[in-house]
C-alpha cells in the first residue's frame, strides 16, 4: 500500500496518495508516518505545519523509524516547533547511543562540555572590541579546533551556490555579489551538540538562542568572495540585529572580513567568533556594518554564520517574521 501511494504521487494523483498515507498512519505504519512528517514539515501537498510535522516525526520514531526518532530527539533538544525538554532529550540520546555510533559521539562530546542542566554554557569567553566606531568584537578561541572539525564532518545537505535576500521581494536569489557555496544545519538535523554550540553563540552575543537563523556553513574557494553588503534586511519585521561568524579553519590566504567604512580587516583563526551589530535599537541600519568577504587567494576558507534576529525566528524563508 505504501509503494502504491508513492506511485500515485509520481503519477500526480497526490490527493489519492494522501488518503492512503493517512490510512496507513492511523495503523501506525512507520513509513507512512515518516512521509507525513516530511510533507507537513516542507509544506508539500499539504499546508506547511511544523508542529504537526514534529508530531509525525515523534510518532514515526516510536513506530520504529530510526531517522525520525533521531529527528524527534533533535527537535526536543532544540525546542523548535514545540516544547523544549533538554533532560528528556538527553535520556533519548543515551538510548540512541547504545546502537548508533554517531549519537554516542554526540553524547561523549556533551559529557566533556561544561554545561548547565539545560545545555547552556556555564561560562562564555570575553570579547575584544575591535573598533571605537562600531560594535564589532572578536571572541578568540570561542570554539576548539576539535569542535570546528566536528562541524566539518557533520552530515548536512550538499553545498550549493550561496544566495542573497532580494530587498524588493524578500525572496532568496543568486546574485553575482556573492559567489561562495553554502549549506545549512536546519532544525531537524540540529542535533543536541550543535544546539549546545548555538546556545554558546547566543550566550556570547547576549541574545536568546531561538532568535538565531539556522547555522549556515559557507565555503570559499580561490577567487570566491562576498562583495560589500549589509546583513540588515530593509523592511523586515523581524530584523537581523547581529551577525556571528565562526572561523572554522585558517589554512588559506586572502579571505579577510573587511569593514570598508571603518578601515578594518579581520582574519580570524580557527575557533574565533566575529560578532557585530547590524541595526540600532530603534531599527535603523548601522552604516558602519557594511562588510565584505574578501577574495580567497589560495586554499579554501570555511566559516559558519549565524544571523540573529530581533525576536524568535521561526520561518524557513529568510523574508519571514
Amino acid at each position: 500500500m505504501l509503494l502504491h501511494a508513492f506511485s500515485l504521487m509520481n503519477a500526480q494523483r497526490e490527493q489519492e496518495a494522501l488518503v492512503i498515507f493517512r490510512q496507513l498512519a492511523d495503523g501506525n505504519d512507520p513509513g507512512a508516518l515518516a512521509t507525513l512528517a516530511q510533507l507537513n514539515w516542507t509544506g508539500t501537498l499539504v499546508p506547511r505545519n511544523y508542529a504537526k510535522g514534529r508530531d509525525y516525526y515523534y510518532r514515526a520514531g516510536e513506530a520504529g523509524h530510526p531517522v525520525c526518532a533521531v529527528y524527534a530527539t533533535n527537535l526536543l533538544a532544540n525546542g523548535y516547533a514545540g516544547k523544549r525538554d533538554w533532560p528528556l532529550a538527553m535520556k533519548r540520546l543515551h538510548r540512541e547511543a547504545e546502537s548508533d555510533a554517531k549519537r554516542a559521539e554526540i553524547l561523549a562530546w556533551l559529557a566533556r562540555m561544561d554545561l548547565t542542566d539545560q545545555g547552556d554554557p556555564s561560562a562564555v569567553p570575553i570579547g575584544e572590541q575591535l573598533s571605537e566606531d562600531f560594535d564589532v568584537q572578536i571572541f578568540r578561541g570561542a570554539f576548539s579546533h576539535a569542535e570546528c572539525d566536528y562541524l566539518f564532518r557533520l552530515e548536512k545537505t550538499e553545498y550549493a551556490r550561496a544566495k542573497v535576500v532580494d530587498e524588493a521581494t524578500g525572496v532568496e536569489r543568486i546574485d553575482p555579489v556573492r559567489t561562495a557555496d553554502e549549506t545549512h544545519v536546519h532544525w531537524e538535523i540540529e542535533n543536541p551538540l550543535v544546539h549546545a554550540f548555538n546556545r554558546r553563540i547566543a550566550a556570547l552575543s547576549g541574545t536568546e538562542v531561538d532568535w538565531g537563523e539556522p547555522l549556515q556553513m559557507l565555503r570559499y574557494r580561490p577567487g570566491q568572495q562576498y562583495f560589500n553588503h549589509f546583513d540588515y534586511i530593509p523592511g523586515a519585521g523581524n530584523q537581523r540585529i547581529k551577525t556571528a561568524i565562526l572561523y572554522l579553519n585558517e589554512d588559506y590566504s586572502g579571505g579577510e572580513t573587511s569593514f570598508p567604512r571603518i578601515g578594518l580587516k579581520v582574519r580570524g583563526r580557527t575557533g574565533d567568533i566575529l560578532l557585530f551589530r547590524n541595526s540600532h535599537a530603534g531599527g535603523r541600519r548601522i552604516e558602519n556594518s557594511e562588510h565584505a568577504g574578501m577574495p580567497v587567494v589560495s586554499g579554501i576558507k570555511h566559516i559558519a554564520t549565524r544571523w540573529i534576529r530581533t525576536r524568535t525566528y521561526t520561518a524557513r524563508s529568510l523574508s519571514g517574521d
